[in-house]
């Protein structure tokens, strides 16, 4: 394949991701892959090409929330990014940061721990890393409230924040229902950063039918017999991550 036909399927690929055609831009994703297998080995024009290519792909998994194809373009462009060196690419800290981001709302702590070693100093204090970095460590000391109250560093995190949102909701209403027989709407709205009434009634149909409203009161369902704090799942992994980092400190 020719470097002028590589170049032109990567203008058309850009065009059609700046244009929000997710479907037209992974067709061309896909012509570009078939004629990346034909590429020499070590051509840095080529390479380029790639890396390029496989940037906004991963950029256009995310807008269309297929986070399958978003990983496997990230083990992609991997070994493209060791083989180019620093600083890399201008999208490499945000391609770096999309991937712990997905780490986390996975739960894959050691796979989010063993990437954040090989980042160079320089790529650990950029926004779109420390970002991530943040979040897990909150996460860590269960501070939900902050978590909750986060300003994503590019439009292309909100769909990664939009998931833990709901997984720290689900922690919070874990907890408020075993704490609590009853309490206020307006209280309850207060702890899940909701920040309409309707918003937290909606959560409670979708998510929480055995909780009843009365009026302006939340009134929970009686857990399971013998159920406690320290039964929920999101307590037992906020406490399987603190042993974790404990090790972590003794290690270093």
């Amino acid at each position: 394949m020719s470097l002028e036909t590589a170049t032109s399927l990567l203008s058309e690929l850009k065009a059609k991701f700046e244009a929000g055609d997710v479907v037209g831009g992974k067709e061309t994703l896909t012509k570009l892959k078939i004629h990346m297998l034909d590429f020499p080995p070590g051509s840095p024009s080529h390479t380029q090409i790639m890396v390029e290519s496989l940037e906004i792909g991963i950029l256009m998994m995310v807008e269309d929330g297929d986070l399958d194809s978003f990983a496997r373009n990230v083990a992609q462009i991997k070994p493209l990014y060791a083989s180019l060196g620093a600083p890399g690419t201008p999208r490499k800290s945000h391609i770096i940061g999309l991937n712990l981001m997905n780490l986390l709302i996975d739960n894959r702590l050691s796979e989010f721990h063993a990437e954040l070693e090989i980042l160079t100093e320089e790529e650990s204090r950029n926004p779109f890393v420390t970002f991530p970095i943040n979040l897990e460590r909150q996460l860590m000391v269960g501070i939900y409230d902050e978590v909750l109250s986060v300003t994503v560093p590019d439009s292309t995190y909100q769909f990664f924040v939009d998931n833990l949102l709901q997984t720290v909701r689900d922690s919070i209403a874990d907890c408020m229902e075993v704490s609590y027989k009853n309490m206020k709407l307006s209280d309850a709205m207060t702890m899940m950063k909701f920040g309409a009434e309707q918003e937290l009634l909606e959560y409670i149909e979708e998510c929480r039918d055995d909780w009843i409203v009365e009026a302006d009161t939340l009134c929970f369902q009686p857990p399971p017999s013998g159920s406690k704090a320290g039964d929920i799942p999101s307590i037992k992994m906020i406490n399987q991550n603190l042993s974790y980092a404990t090790e972590m400190e003794r290690i270093v």
